[in-house]
């Protein structure tokens, strides 16, 4: 599933991110959607979201629907 599609995401979500200090790592964060931050219908890096746990990244993978 493409984390670049906003239509894909939803709250409620698993999906796995990349925060902003890990993006030249690429190390991955799993977590809950809590809030989809990113306005535009894609984004080329990932949609932007929220977790439950409060941390903030793009979407790189979708675990579970």
């Amino acid at each position: 599933m493409d984390g670049s599609k906003r239509d894909n995401i939803e709250p409620g979500l698993k999906v796995a991110i990349v925060q902003k200090h890990h993006q030249r790592t690429g190390e991955l964060t799993e977590g809950i959607v809590a809030d989809i931050l990113t306005n535009s219908l894609t984004h080329p890096h990932g949609i932007k979201v929220r977790l439950e746990t409060g941390e903030v990244g793009r979407v790189q993978e979708i675990l579970s629907r």
